[in-house]
């Protein structure tokens, strides 16, 4: 929790810095004032129950920097169900590029690197609980698109996928995972 805490600290004093720079957007057409954008995946958050928060600093019109807390993180789009319960945590860091030209949004890929930190529980053939460690550093690649629709509001798909560098985490489940949502961000 202790993590939680100190990323949501640091993230904000990223975004504080943010006031004073140029205005940029993911759009080349499109100008605003703004060069920051906070944003939550509210499909994941309304699936899944994850809670995804991030912050994306465009550094130019073509790219960004993108952080995400990911607050219940899940393995790729898996539930809670029949006893199995995640208490998992994630930071995730990203490099949006944009391409395309159009005036209400534009295709971005991003390489990712992330860690995840928590617990996997679920009930063990003996009547116990077996518990997976899910602490893992993972690495991938990823796509979207973002419409905006003003100068202030951005949403639009993404999804990626990512390979965790952890045996525990790959015994039980995968070792690749994909991820995705629908994102809704506020411009500043």
């Amino acid at each position: 929790m202790k993590k939680v805490i100190f990323t949501l600290i640091l993230l904000g004093g990223i975004a504080s810095l943010g006031y004073s720079q140029a205005v940029v957007s993911s759009s080349s057409q499109r100008s605003g004032d703004f060069s920051n954008e906070v944003k939550a995946n509210f499909l994941n958050l309304i699936w899944l129950g994850s809670v995804e928060l991030g912050y994306e600093r465009y550094l130019s019109p073509d790219h960004s920097l993108d952080l995400q807390v990911m607050i219940n993180d899940r393995f790729g789009f898996n539930n809670q169900k029949n006893g199995k319960t995640y208490k998992t945590n994630a930071i995730q860091a990203s490099m949006n590029f944009y391409f395309g030209d159009s005036r209400n949004g534009r295709i971005y890929i991003y390489p990712l690197a992330k860690i995840r930190f928590g617990d996997f529980e679920e009930p063990a053939d003996n009547g116990g609980i077996s518990t997976t460690d899910m602490n893992a550093f993972i690495l991938g690649a990823g796509g979207g698109y973002k419409w905006e629709v003003s100068n202030n509001f951005a949403f639009g798909p993404y999804l990626s996928v990512a390979r965790n560098f952890s045996s525990e985490v790959s015994d039980r489940f995968s070792s690749v995972e994909l991820n995705g949502g629908f994102s809704l961000g506020y411009r500043f």
